[in-house]
C-alpha cells in the first residue's frame, strides 16, 4: 500500500468530532487500547518536549516504550516509535491494509466519514499492543475530551501550558480550552501540571470530580537554576543537578513536569534508575523547536506558531544570542493569529524579517499581508518566496542568527534544500 496517497484521501479534521470512530475499530481489532499503560499528554505549548523527555527516561530505564506524537515533519512514520525507532513502511502498509477494510465498513454505515487522524491513530494504538508495549507516551492531537487518543484511559495525564490556539474547534477563550483538554483527566487516576493561573482551579474542579489526584509543579519547587551552551541544569524535588538538552527556560518547567511523572511511576512500584533520569534528559532531542539545522551561518527552525510559543522563542534567542543581530524568515498558516505572533516577533528593533507563503499558498498567509502587518511595528521588513528567502538568508546574513519560524509544516522543505 502507497501510505502518504492512501492518507492524504481523508479529510485532516472535523468541527464535531466524536470518538465514534475509534470506538469502532478498537472493538474490531481487539481492543488494543486496553493493553497497554498510557501516559497521556495535552496542552497547547510544551507537550511535545514532555511527551520525549518522559519518552527518553523510560526507555532508557530498559522498557519498552511506544511514543505517538504528532504532527510529523517529514514522513508519518515519525508520529509512531516504539523505543525511538520509527514504525517501518512495511509494519504501517500490513496493518492500513487490515484496518482499511474496517474503515470502508464504517463509512458505508455512518453519516461522517473517517478522518486521517482517526486512521493514524487507531494504527498507532495497534500497532503499540502487538509489540507489547509496557508504556505508551501519547500525546493529543489538540484539545482532549473528542480527541482521538482519549479513547485511551491515561494512568497519568499530563496538562502542560495552555493558550490561545484552535480557537474554533477548542473555543475562545482560556477558560473554554482548559475544559476541552482537561477531558483527558479519567477516573481514580493522577494529573500533574505547572501552576498556571485560570487554569489550575479549572482542572483541580475536574479532578475532583474523577476522584483524580493532582500534582502541581510549582516555578518555585525548581531551584538552581543554570545554563550554558550545551545544557539547562536544575534541581527539582529529590533530582539534583539535571541537566536538559533542550533549550529555552520554558523547558525547565517541562523537565519538572516528566520528573514529577517518572517520581509518581516509582510509587506505582515500576524502577526508573537515576541513570535513566540523568542519561534521558541530558540527551533529550526534539525536533523543530529551536533546533540548530546549520551552523556556519547559524540557523535555528522553531515551529512556535502561537501567542506563547512566540513569547517563548523571544524569551529563548535573547538568553542564548544576546548580542546577536537576528533575521526572522517567518511562515504562518491562515488558522493561526498571526497577528499577535508578529507583534511579537517584532518586539526585535535590530531584527530583519523576511515573510513568506510558505509552501501552499492556499494554507499560509500571503507574504504580502503578513509585510503589511509588520510594517506597523518595523521598517525592516521583506518577502520572498520560502526557498528563496533561505537562500538569501545564507548568501547576505553569514554573521547573523537566522530563524526559521511559525509553522512545522515547512521543515521538510527548508531541510531538503539545506
Amino acid at each position: 500500500m502507497e501510505i502518504e496517497e492512501y492518507l492524504k484521501k481523508f479529510d485532516a479534521v472535523t468541527k464535531d468530532p466524536t470518538l465514534d470512530a475509534m470506538a469502532y475499530f478498537m472493538k474490531e481489532f481487539g481492543n488494543p487500547h486496553k493493553k497497554t499503560k498510557f501516559i497521556h499528554i495535552a496542552g497547547t505549548n510544551g507537550k511535545g518536549s514532555v511527551c520525549e523527555m518522559i519518552n527518553n527516561i523510560l526507555v532508557n530505564a530498559g522498557y519498552t516504550v511506544g511514543k505517538y506524537i504528532s504532527p510529523h515533519l517529514i514522513r508519518y512514520n515519525e508520529r509512531i516509535t516504539v523505543n525511538n525507532q520509527e514504525i517501518t513502511d512495511q509494519e504501517m502498509s500490513d496493518i492500513l491494509e487490515r484496518l482499511s477494510k474496517k474503515v470502508d465498513e464504517y463509512n458505508e454505515t455512518h453519516d461522517i466519514p473517517v478522518k486521517e487522524f482517526e486512521v493514524v491513530t487507531s494504527l498507532a494504538l495497534i500497532y503499540f499492543a502487538e509489540k507489547n508495549c509496557d508504556f505508551v507516551v501519547l500525546e493529543t492531537g489538540m484539545g482532549g475530551t473528542d480527541d482521538c487518543t482519549n479513547i485511551a484511559d491515561g494512568m497519568i495525564s499530563i496538562i502542560t501550558d495552555i493558550g490561545l490556539d484552535h480557537m474554533d474547534i477548542l473555543g475562545k477563550t482560556i477558560e473554554e480550552i482548559t475544559d476541552k483538554k482537561a477531558g483527558i483527566i479519567k477516573k481514580n487516576n493522577d494529573t500533574i501540571m505547572c501552576y498556571q493561573e485560570k487554569v489550575t482551579d479549572i482542572i483541580a474542579k475536574k479532578c475532583q470530580e474523577e476522584n483524580n489526584k493532582l500534582h502541581i509543579v510549582n516555578q518555585e519547587d525548581i531551584k538552581n537554576y543554570s545554563f550554558d551552551k550545551n545544557y539547562q541544569t536544575i534541581d527539582y524535588q529529590e533530582y539534583k543537578d539535571v541537566k536538559i538538552n533542550l533549550k529555552g527556560k520554558c523547558q525547565i518547567y517541562n523537565a519538572a513536569v516528566a520528573l514529577e511523572c517518572i517520581t509518581l511511576l516509582k510509587q506505582k512500584g515500576f524502577k526508573v534508575p537515576n541513570e535513566a533520569i540523568e542519561k534521558g534528559l541530558s540527551t533529550v532531542v526534539h525536533k523543530a523547536r529551536f533546533e540548530i539545522i546549520k551552523k556556519n551561518p547559524t540557523i535555528i527552525y522553531d515551529g512556535g506558531h502561537n501567542e506563547n510559543a512566540a513569547k517563548n522563542l523571544v524569551t529563548t534567542i535573547n538568553q542564548y544570542y544576546p548580542e546577536k543581530k537576528k533575521v526572522y524568515i517567518i511562515s504562518l498558516l491562515k488558522t493561526k493569529d498571526y497577528r499577535t505572533v508578529i507583534k511579537i516577533l517584532t518586539q526585535d528593533k535590530n531584527g530583519i524579517f523576511i515573510f513568506t507563503t510558505g509552501n501552499d499558498k492556499n494554507k499560509y498567509v500571503d507574504q504580502e499581508v503578513l509585510c503589511n502587518e509588520a510594517k506597523k511595528y518595523t521598517n525592516n521588513v521583506y518577502q520572498e518566496e520560502l526557498l528563496d528567502a533561505i537562500k538569501t538568508a545564507q548568501e547576505k546574513y553569514q554573521k547573523e542568527i537566522i530563524m526559521v519560524v511559525g509553522s512545522f509544516y515547512v521543515y521538510k522543505d527548508v531541510i531538503n534544500n539545506l
